[in-house]
């Protein structure tokens, strides 16, 4: 076993769920040897497609980016190099989906999110009832704390569910709206013209191809279109921070976790006692979560720092540890842990789970300081619940998916503009679908209008929002001043 550093955990105020953050001190290969550089020569490029708005990228944000923009009257096509939608929520087996609700139990990030979750089957999806949304009756609020359900003794809208359910009924959404799905393909390089990204040049198994578009939207999660088209972005972080860090998710069949939630909630100390025979057997520890069946066990770690999601090099450690300590923690678990004494080895992500790489530099920001005033701001697109019981709602701006100089892009997802402290529930999955869907239907409403994304007017596009049932504050200034309208 590698010889690991185990760092203090830093934990927003929202989170309960533990996991040892580590770094390692050797590695399974050395660093690649290549030096100098490989001249390739021009070429013309065969054009694909061509199409209103194109959505890079088919996770959590892109899916309900492609999704929104249809429904606002655009031709779409989403580009996504797995093959299915959802990312982190589906082939990254992140299937906890985080809080939705105040913490008056009031659904506040809606919309596209309802959407998908109401079509989602009863066996496919754990979680409490509406009615107990905001509950908190100490019997309640402990059951579903131990079920990813619960915050500071408050019952929230937070489900598991059932991934591939989820892969399907995406597809399906996405197909019944009109949008050209195209998988197996992966966006190279944007397409770039006076200052304004005009589609992008990828590459599948038929070669390397063109994709134009009027407007395209950046849902890849790690701002690969903005970045290479030239727009600033920041990367700073808080060195140690859960979300600075990744991993691959995996999942156990064959367990009890009722029993497993049972030992772990009513005896303490022999909870503590096994956790430390884990970190001395195996360097660290990561304790298992709830899915959306008794017999399925969740484990989203453990948490690995000092790696770059944005270094092949560093993904492929990642990922060979995490394979390694998926054998590990089943070995561990099968012989020390109540409800886990028939476990196997389920699933291992396909996907590696990247929490920060990088933020765009947007026309506006999610900001730090802003979370205790509770301001509705001028051009709210959508609405976060709070991090603790102490803070309101936090008003997200269209600002924050513009950036401040590229035209004819818009950015959706876990790399919109924020600072790090908000980025650390900003990338949750329930915030990418608020930043997708917003994105998605401000590229219909630019092409429209035939105006660059900037120039897109507020009260049209909260209009559009909440016809698609996106939650608004009814107080929010849509009267801001408009920027001169650029001609698509």
């Amino acid at each position: 076993m590698d010889k690991v550093k185990v760092q203090e955990v830093r934990r927003s105020e929202d989170r309960f769920l533990g996991s040892d953050v580590f770094e390692a001190q050797r590695r399974q290969f050395s660093r690649a040897n290549g030096t100098g550089t490989h001249y390739e020569p021009g070429r013309e490029i065969p054009v694909y497609h061509s199409c209103d708005v194109l959505v890079v990228g088919g996770g959590p944000a892109g899916t309900a980016a492609a999704w929104a923009a249809a429904k606002a009257g655009a031709d779409v096509v989403l580009l996504e190099r797995y093959n299915h939608l959802g990312g982190l929520s589906t082939g990254g087996l992140v299937i906890w989906i985080d809080r939705m609700t105040d913490w008056n139990g009031r659904q506040v990030i809606r919309g596209f999110a309802s959407d998908v979750l109401d079509r989602m089957p009863e066996a496919g999806l754990s979680g409490p009832r509406p009615e107990d949304w905001g509950s908190r009756d100490p019997q309640k609020a402990s059951y579903w704390g131990q079920r990813t359900a619960a915050f500071h003794g408050t019952v929230c809208w937070s489900p598991t569910l059932d991934p591939e359910r989820l892969k399907l009924i995406s597809q399906e959404m996405l197909i019944e709206a009109g949008v050209r799905i195209v998988f197996h393909s992966w966006a190279a390089m944007p397409i770039v013209s006076d200052g304004a990204v005009r589609g992008v040049v990828f590459e599948s198994k038929a070669g390397r191809q063109a994709l134009r578009a009027k407007v395209v939207v950046d849902a890849t999660g790690d701002g690969d279109v903005f970045s290479r088209a030239g727009a600033q972005f920041e990367t700073d972080i808080e060195q140690g921070d859960v979300h600075h860090s990744a991993n691959t998710a995996f999942m156990l069949g064959g367990v009890d976790m009722d029993r497993w939630l049972a030992f772990r909630g009513n005896d303490p100390a022999q909870y503590a006692e096994f956790a430390s025979l884990g970190r001395e057997r195996l360097g660290f520890f990561q304790p298992p979560y709830v899915s959306w069946r008794n017999d399925i066990a969740l484990f989203l770690g453990p948490r690995q720092s000092g790696l770059s999601a944005l270094d092949v090099d560093d993904q492929t450690e990642l990922e060979i540890r995490s394979h390694r300590f998926m054998k590990s923690h089943c070995d561990f678990f099968v012989e020390n842990a109540p409800g886990f004494e028939n476990a196997y080895m389920l699933q291992s992500a396909p996907q590696l789970g990247v929490r920060h790489t990088r933020r765009l530099a947007g026309t506006g920001k999610v900001l730090r300081g802003q979370w205790a005033d509770g301001v509705a701001l001028p051009d709210e697109i959508g609405v976060s619940p709070s991090v603790s019981l102490k803070y309101p709602v936090i008003s997200v701006p269209y600002g924050a998916l513009v950036p401040r100089q590229l035209d004819g892009l818009l950015v959706g997802g876990r790399h919109i503009s924020c600072d790090a402290n908000s980025h650390g529930f900003m990338r949750e999955i329930p915030q990418c679908w608020l930043t997708g869907q917003a994105a998605g239907a401000a590229a219909a409403l630019a092409v429209s209008a035939r105006v660059e994304p900037r120039a897109v007017d507020i009260r049209s596009l909260r209009s559009e929002l909440a016809r698609q049932g996106v939650f608004l504050q009814d107080d929010a200034a849509t009267d801001a001043t408009q920027a001169p309208a650029a001609s698509v």
